[in-house]
């Protein structure tokens, strides 16, 4: 093992996109920011899309800034899952579709008259969530896009192709499409056959930590000088994957919440659960790094609040959030609860017009004032991480004592306490920077600056950011 060095985390959220330097070593690991930048979907006629170009050419811009900033040696890519390109060759056939929308309706229809969804879920072992990339996939082969593709890549296989020219498909993300056996790990070409998927989009499958090889010559030129000796190394790229390497707990009487746009809440298991109770649960079977299974619940997660502020502005004039955050802890009076998944909180659009329409459809008062919507929303999600961590810890037999928020939601202390006093158990939040910290962490692990196990990467974690705690 080396004395460390010094790594680039990318990591692409659904609202924003930053480029973290790491340096990380056997007793060290300092996280700065090198760039950040937004993450803004465009509608154009045929649907809502990812700006996937611009994405592209700001993590250049990012990584550019961080090889100005000292001697790196790897860079790693993780995004939010199931969206994808599709290639053939190398040119991209059209620009990614946003995983909201609407769009994927006909293909979960589409898929559910060839495998009912207890058979598919015996396969992959996901939650049903409508925007699965295998009911995205047949979309296109319905509407003939398919036949001319001779790849699907993931976002971040798609920029690490871009980078180096290698394209795989790195299993933690992979694990989102609906197309991987949940047993074994590997494509389940039977499964992609029946529904007419060809096999050849299939990527040969790659761990967290594998050397994707250096950047192309055109890619090192634009970055500048110190670039040529550049590596990209993939890491947990489905973002949730890094988030939980770097949860800061050795023992495994935890729950995680990896709460941003989406509010991932789950427990780490060594194998797959897939119980009937579990798929009528909504639980979903995610890889994670080193082979090891998320056991979770997608929740809607800050979406909500990020939309609500979007409207807010929209409306005219800047919105103090964290302000409207202390004014919401500070609401005496009671607020409703509401349904977080409702599938009507899923599509953009007024945000606080639609809890408003669920409280009344539902027969409760409505919340009168931005701050009152603000503390529905922090209400609402601590109720649902509550319950999904009860839950969790029901179906699996494990006796959860803790639960570990980490992610932008740590910021939020309301949030936090919140969610301590729903669930009955201590919360510790932190760090914010799980992502970024559990991507450079499977790099540097990679590279020899560290060793060990999760256990031991996450030691490393508690010891440089002990979490905060909130007791219920």
């Amino acid at each position: 093992m080396t004395g460390g060095g010094t790594v680039a985390a990318v990591d692409l959220g659904a609202t924003s996109g930053r480029v973290m330097l790491a340096h990380v070593s056997a007793r060290e690991l300092a996280v700065t920011e090198a760039a950040r930048f937004p993450n803004t979907p465009v509608r154009t006629i045929d649907g809502l899309h990812w700006d996937v170009l611009g994405l592209y050419a700001r993590t250049l811009a990012g990584l550019a800034e961080a090889v100005r900033a000292g001697d790196v040696a790897s860079a790693g890519i993780d995004s939010w899952a199931v969206d994808y390109a599709l290639l053939r060759g190398t040119r991209m056939l059209g620009v990614p579709f946003h995983y909201r929308d609407e769009r994927t309706a006909r293909g979960v229809a589409a898929v559910h008259a060839v495998v009912p969804p207890a058979e598919l879920f015996a396969v992959n072992g996901l939650q049903h969530l409508p925007f699965n990339t295998v009911f995205q996939l047949v979309v296109d082969r319905l509407d003939g896009v398919l036949d001319a593709a001779d790849r699907f890549l993931l976002v971040p296989d798609l920029l690490t192709y871009w980078l180096t020219g290698t394209a795989a498909a790195e299993r933690t993300n992979a694990s989102t499409t609906g197309l991987l056996d949940a047993r074994t790990g590997e494509w389940s070409t039977g499964l992609a056959r029946r529904l007419g998927i060809p096999g050849r989009v299939l990527q040969p499958l790659v761990d967290p930590g594998a050397d994707a090889g250096p950047l192309l010559p055109h890619v090192a030129a634009q970055l500048g000088e110190g670039a040529a000796r550049l590596r990209v190394t993939t890491v947990g790229s489905h973002d949730t994957a890094s988030a939980v390497v770097a949860v800061p707990a050795t023992d495994a009487d935890v729950a995680y919440i990896s709460c941003g746009t989406w509010g991932l809440v789950g427990v780490e298991l060594e194998h797959p659960e897939l119980s009937d109770a579990g798929r009528a649960a909504g639980f979903t079977n995610e890889r994670g790094v080193d082979g090891r299974v998320r056991y979770l619940h997608n929740v809607m997660g800050l979406w909500l609040l990020s939309e609500s502020v979007r409207t807010w502005e929209a409306d005219g004039g800047e919105v103090d959030l964290p302000g409207l955050v202390r004014a919401a802890g500070q609401v005496a009076d009671p607020v409703p609860i509401i349904d977080v998944d409702d599938p009507g909180f899923l599509p953009p659009g007024d945000m606080p017009a639609r809890i408003t329409g669920w409280c009344r459809a539902h027969g409760v008062e409505p919340p009168a004032t931005r701050a009152a919507v603000v503390r529905t929303i922090l209400a609402s999600l601590a109720d649902a991480f509550a319950r999904t961590v009860h839950r969790a810890a029901e179906l699996t037999g494990r006796r959860v004592r803790t639960i570990h928020l980490v992610g932008g939601g740590a910021r939020n202390a309301v949030l936090c306490r919140l969610t301590a006093a729903s669930s009955g158990l201590p919360v510790l939040a932190g760090p914010v920077e799980a992502t970024a910290m559990g991507n450079a962490l499977v790099q540097a692990r990679a590279l020899g600056f560290v060793s060990g196990d999760l256990e031991a990467l996450r030691a490393l974690v508690v010891a440089t950011h002990p979490p905060q705690e909130f007791r219920p």
